[in-house]
């Protein structure tokens, strides 16, 4: 399902925003706005990018703010390379550590 949620790019694009923001996440209109998405078409986004455990959300007022979820962001890079390293998914933790240092 996070593959299929990335493989769009106004998904991609609001994804990628939101893993560069950080822990302070970003108020929905904002991220509307930052990449000049209209803002019904952003939530459809945002909903299938949070199904897809990519993203979570926290209500501010009458806002939501959204954030990366890097846990479900690690058990997708995770998947990615399971069968790595001739099927020695340990000798990647390494990478997994670095790529997800913020985890």
């Amino acid at each position: 399902m996070a593959l299929s949620a990335l493989a769009q790019q106004t998904r991609m694009d609001a994804f990628r925003l939101l893993v560069k923001t950080g822990p302070e996440g970003m108020l929905a209109g904002e991220i509307s706005e930052q990449l000049s998405v209209r803002q019904n078409t952003m939530s459809a986004a945002l909903s299938v990018l949070s199904r897809a455990g990519l993203i979570r959300s926290q209500r501010e007022g009458r806002g939501i703010r959204y954030f990366a979820d890097f846990k479900g962001i690690r058990g997708l890079v995770g998947y990615l390379v399971e069968d790595c390293c001739g099927g020695q998914p340990a000798q990647c933790t390494p990478l997994l550590d670095e790529i997800c240092a913020q985890c």
